[in-house]
């Protein structure tokens, strides 16, 4: 299978897939009568003035996006985390990150004051951390699985000394790249005399 080589790319399909998990999570929810609001209508009740408004299929479909682009905004940030922390212990990581970022998001479509949609019960707010949760593992998992390894390789914390381990083109091309020594214009090796600065 092809990898994404892209960090954008990767994280807008990531996050893609983690709104699906948390859509099915929300849908399964609300049928199920455990939360009053759909994610679609929370999302929708920031931009129209009444519930009656964010339940017609134009204000679903509106909040659909609204959550489909949030959602894409937290692709990106997993693949910025994974490509910065590394792809090790991917569940935690990811329930982690669907938990605090879903409850960002929660917290920020409920504080706005022409929000009337947002829901206040403990319930609502329970299943809505989970599908938080299925977003989070969802699209970190996917990240980890689409992305190429590239994408995940350590960057040397500094250039002075050389790192030990190799990048994923040095594993795979067996080319040292980092033999090169750097130059230091201020001392000769051919002069004994020439101080170290």
């Amino acid at each position: 299978m092809r990898k994404i080589n892209d960090r954008i790319y990767l994280g807008i399909v990531s996050g893609a897939v983690g709104f699906l998990a948390q859509n099915l999570i929300d849908t399964m929810a609300s049928k199920m009568k455990i939360s009053q609001r759909s994610y679609w209508s929370t999302a929708a009740g920031v931009w129209v003035s009444s519930r009656r408004e964010s339940q017609k299929w134009t204000g679903q479909f509106l909040g659909a996006l609204m959550n489909l682009g949030l959602s894409m905004v937290g692709g990106v940030s997993v693949v910025a985390i994974l490509s910065k922390y590394g792809r090790d212990k991917l569940v935690p990581k990811g329930i982690f990150f669907g938990v605090t970022f879903g409850a960002m998001i929660t917290a920020l479509l409920s504080g706005f004051a022409s929000n009337k949609i947002k829901p206040k019960d403990a319930k609502s707010n329970l299943s809505y951390i989970l599908a938080n949760a299925a977003f989070g593992l969802t699209s970190t998992l996917t990240a980890a699985k689409l992305g190429a390894d590239s994408l995940f390789d350590v960057m040397p914390q500094n250039n002075y000394l050389q790192p030990t381990n190799k990048t994923t083109e040095q594993r795979t091309k067996g080319k040292d790249i980092n033999s090169v020594q750097p130059i230091y214009s201020d001392i000769s090796p051919n002069l004994e005399e020439t101080p170290i600065m």
